[in-house]
């Protein structure tokens, strides 16, 4: 078996796989302009690990070390990306948990609503209202000429607005999931709110857990909030 993962248009995807023996993977998505080795991706991966729990984080087409244009990275791509990343753990005869961070936590809400191969869902400051989203942060911003967080390396496409626009809200879908789902999302993200994990809870079924972390932000930078997040993703998978 190839240990090589293409999405359906061939783009390879960058991934680290933390390999603890376990019958189960916990697939780790990043969020826009993130990459496999974001600190907060990068330290789950390896609190899961070090609790007897396999890991595999990547990096979205277009995003990282993984091929492809950031131009066109979006949360409707992304499912591809996600599906070719299901695929190759189905193939090593695993079961799949997915972990998602903001707009790979709207990816894997998609995804899991719809593809039973996911046995486990994990939100992190995930984004749900995603055209509020596009409006808050980036509606000042001309597409095709501007960037996000006016980060040069992230220029921000009409192909990325009108995909989060389009899609508007992931609600209806939060109520097609049926797995044990655990959204964690800190009270101090000015990024994507918490209203977000608030108002998908509603929906969702009784399997649906939150964990809120005081005075947390959006990527959980302060190193007990991050400490936070990731005892309780374990404490929760075991």
């Amino acid at each position: 078996m190839s240990t090589e993962i293409r999405n359906k248009v061939g783009e390879k995807i960058d991934y680290t796989f933390h390999d603890a023996g376990s019958e189960r993977v916990v697939v780790i998505g990043h969020g826009v302009t993130g990459n496999k080795d974001r600190p907060l991706v990068l330290a789950l991966a390896e609190g899961l690990s070090g609790a007897g729990i396999s890991a595999l984080r990547f990096s979205f087409s277009g995003n990282g070390d993984s091929e492809g244009s950031f131009l066109d990275s979006n949360i409707t791509k992304e499912l591809s990306d996600l599906d070719a990343v299901i695929s190759f753990v189905e193939g090593l005869g695993k079961k799949i948990v997915y972990a998602g961070h903001s707009m790979g936590g709207a990816v894997g809400v998609s995804v899991a609503s719809q593809d039973d191969r996911i046995t486990a869902l994990i939100s992190l400051a995930g984004m749900v209202n995603t055209k509020k989203f596009a409006t808050t942060e980036f509606g000042e911003v001309t597409p095709d000429k501007g960037f996000m967080w006016d980060d040069e390396d992230c220029p921000l496409s009409q192909a990325f607005m009108d995909d989060l626009n389009g899609i508007d809200t992931l609600l209806e879908k939060g109520t097609s999931i049926n797995v044990p789902w655990l959204l964690i999302h800190g009270t101090e993200d000015d990024v994507v709110l918490i209203d977000d994990t608030h108002d998908i809870h509603e929906k969702a079924g009784e399997n649906c857990t939150k964990l809120i972390i005081e005075g947390a932000d959006h990527v959980f930078s302060d190193a007990e909030h991050m400490k936070k997040m990731v005892d309780g993703a374990v404490k929760w998978l075991s």
